[in-house]
């Protein structure tokens, strides 16, 4: 999995399986945002929009739960 970390200039911070890579932000789709899990292909990197979600998901439910002192 590829997910986006962060923005620094004109590069994007990508953590990956094998540890962090900086890529030029040119090689990513526009829509691409911190957080995005991304796919690379020939052209490029794009937006896996379906794991994003998942994602974010996830980190929603255990935001809440956190919030509500581990508590379902």
């Amino acid at each position: 999995m590829i997910v986006v970390d962060r923005f620094e200039g004109d590069y994007a911070v990508l953590e990956t399986d094998s540890g962090m890579i900086d890529v030029e932000k040119s090689c990513l789709a526009d829509d691409i945002r911190e957080g995005d899990v991304i796919i690379e292909t020939e052209n490029g990197y794009i937006k896996d929009y379906n794991t994003t979600q998942q994602r974010r998901e996830k980190m929603i439910a255990l935001r809440n739960k956190l919030m509500k002192g581990g508590k379902q």
